[in-house]
């Protein structure tokens, strides 16, 4: 079977707009979070979130087709061509007929959804944009993304919640494998942060109550109590290890493992005990062929829901058993937030360059231990390290379990 190595990567987050100062910013463990600039939040219980800042879509996309695609589509786009340009394939020959799109979104154009029903209700079916539908659908940040990079192999939307984008880089994974594609740029998108959205997801109860930015996301924390909306997009090219040496390209890791489970247990809470979520890591570790043991690194959901970072941690354990208390589990949302269906793909660039630079990024504000979440969370700073393999969770609505397995470059 072939193997699939990662030689680009893009990135739109609350703490950066670029792989680069994204990644400084995970090292400083700076907090994307603060106040919603999106819309007025008078009459709303939440008030915070991780936004994306000083994004220009037309940095990145021209004018007129920036104005057809919902921001999210923006966000997928401007982080495929980071990725694309960091990968070199813009100076190649790469067959398009073999190169594929497997872009996420959780929820696609929920805003655009917010406007135009408003004008239905308000003004009449004749002022609903001739566009709305294009923008709204979630496959238009890999459909748009094809468009913009010729790419003519598979095109997917993998829709599974919160776990969207790990299974869109996992199924990707697998079509490289069974030769199905040369490279696949796989990721997620998300622009969530609207009315109708922070609604929702507030009156089901999911999103925290504090509106203090530094004790909000605080996964693992007894005084967790929801999590905080994020925004932005992840992609990573995934590429034929042979493909990538025959041109010469910069590999900066290899995706060695992968699966995905279901809970069958409940529309938004996990499961209480973990089983599943257990099965999907121990499964992964065995695609990569290693012992839970050689998992240098955890990078957990960790959504500082308190059902959530329960249930992982049972699943951890479950899984790890003693190793469990000495891999160091840290919690990326702590920073910026939880970009839903495009969390795994921001997380997942997270898991190379922490392999990449030997370094284990912190869960930051935390400050009141559980003892039911008892494991090494990495609190706080993050710390040097001699990385080999990284496990990244992703967990959605629906009982959706995806993890995926990396292992650090280390040459042929």
């Amino acid at each position: 079977m072939k193997r699939v190595v990662v030689t680009g990567m893009g990135a739109i987050t609350p703490i950066g707009n670029n792989v680069e100062t994204f990644w400084e910013n995970v090292e400083k463990g700076a907090n994307g979070i603060g106040p919603i600039n999106h819309f007025d939040t008078e009459e709303f219980k939440s008030k915070i979130a991780a936004e994306v800042k000083d994004f220009n879509p037309a940095d990145y996309i021209d004018k007129k087709e920036a104005k057809r695609m919902s921001e999210f589509s923006q966000f997928a786009v401007a982080a495929a061509l980071e990725a694309w340009n960091n990968s070199g394939l813009n100076d190649s020959n790469v067959d398009p007929e073999r190169v594929g799109t497997y872009i996420s979104s959780g929820v696609g154009g929920l805003s655009d959804c917010e406007r135009d029903v408003a004008n239905l209700v308000e003004k009449g079916p004749r002022r609903v944009s001739p566009l709305f539908i294009p923008m709204m659908i979630g496959n238009m940040a890999s459909g748009n993304t094809a468009i913009a990079l010729n790419a003519k192999g598979p095109c997917m939307d993998i829709v599974s919640a919160c776990a969207s984008s790990n299974n869109s880089i996992g199924e990707a994974f697998y079509a490289i494998k069974a030769g199905r594609a040369d490279v696949i740029l796989a990721g997620g998108a998300e622009s969530a942060v609207g009315r109708l959205s922070i609604a929702g997801f507030s009156n089901l109860r999911a999103l925290s109550t504090s509106n203090n930015p530094n004790r909000a996301s605080i996964p693992f924390d007894k005084e967790r109590c929801g999590f905080v909306m994020g925004e932005g997009a992840g992609v990573l090219v995934l590429e034929d290890l042979e493909h990538a040496l025959k041109r010469g390209a910069t590999i900066y890791g290899e995706v060695v493992g992968y699966a995905t489970t279901c809970d069958a247990f409940h529309i938004t809470a996990p499961s209480d005990t973990g089983e599943q979520g257990a099965r999907a890591m121990k499964e992964a570790i065995q695609v990569a062929g290693i012992e839970p043991k050689d998992i240098s690194y955890i990078n957990a959901h960790g959504t500082s829901t308190p059902l959530n970072d329960k249930s992982e941690t049972l699943s951890i354990k479950n899984v790890f058993g003693d190793y469990a208390f000495k891999v160091p589990v840290s919690a990326s949302k702590s920073m910026f937030g939880h970009l839903l269906g495009a969390a795994g793909a921001v997380e997942a660039i997270v898991c190379i360059k922490s392999l990449e630079d030997g370094f284990i990024p912190p869960t930051i504000n935390y400050e009141v231990p559980d003892e039911e979440c008892d494991l090494d969370v990495v609190p706080n700073k993050g710390r040097k390290a001699d990385l080999k393999y990284a496990l990244s969770n992703s967990l959605g609505f629906g009982g959706h379990n995806a993890c995926l397995v990396f292992k650090k470059w280390e040459g042929q």
